[in-house]
């Protein structure tokens, strides 16, 4: 079930300040194959063409995000910027609180994971439009995972039942909204879903993409510019 792009909003978050990448710059203004992150992926958010209002976190007292931001063009969409947190969950409330209320579904999208392909956007719009509160989409873990406990292996999970998540996370808005208001602090929260989760609501996992790895480390980065390079390569 598809769902009116009027009806669905996005937070796309850039306020990391990507110290492990080692550029010296907030990580959505580092370039990968000549433009910035943050450009990869608002261009992916705008192309699935499933939401006409986005709201961009970006680092307190940002100017040249914002710059980046109004030189784009957004076709049908309203791309709008907010000041980030000292937090992830606090940038995530910052770009909430950029929406209108009028939004039904909402997505929270990493600008880290620049390359996300326009479907993903699509079936995580689609799965929540069909009914479900919450939904990430997640690959299949191909390692061997083990609990460490002060360095001692506690536990071996079976491979087969779990998932590496990515983003976009897509939600029910008044769930969204609801699990912030009720996360506190939401210390060690490392996605939304984990805050749905604790207010017992099932999240359903659907299919997301090798494509939507997360620019954390430099190789990452290297990777990115290799696949934008091929894709561009392919397009000629």
């Amino acid at each position: 079930m598809s769902a009116d792009p009027s009806h669905v909003g996005v937070v796309l978050v850039a306020a990391g300040a990507g110290q492990r990448l080692g550029r010296g710059m907030p990580k959505a203004l580092v370039r990968c194959a000549g433009r910035t992150l943050l450009e990869h992926a608002l261009e992916g958010v705008l192309a699935s063409g499933v939401s006409h209002h986005v709201c961009v976190v970006v680092p307190s007292g940002d100017t040249e995000l914002r710059a980046i931001i109004d030189s784009l063009p957004h076709g049908t969409a309203t791309v709008t910027a907010v000041d980030g947190g000292a937090s992830r969950p606090e940038s995530v409330r910052a770009g909430l609180a950029g929406l209108t209320e009028s939004i039904q579904i909402i997505l929270v999208h990493d600008a880290a994971r620049a390359l996300t392909p326009p479907q993903v956007f699509r079936s995580v719009v689609n799965a929540v439009a069909g009914g479900a509160a919450a939904v990430v989409p997640g690959i299949p873990v191909p390692d061997t995972i083990k609990v460490v406990d002060e360095g001692i292996v506690t536990a071996t999970p079976n491979r087969a039942s779990l998932r590496a998540i990515q983003t976009p996370q897509g939600f029910d808005a008044a769930t969204l909204r609801n699990a912030h208001a009720h996360a506190g602090v939401a210390e060690n929260v490392t996605d939304d879903a984990m805050l749905v989760e604790s207010l017992g609501i099932p999240v359903l996992v659907t299919d997301g993409d090798p494509l939507a790895f997360k620019v954390t480390r430099p190789h990452d980065l290297m990777l990115a510019e290799a696949l934008v390079r091929q894709a561009e390569e392919v397009n000629r």
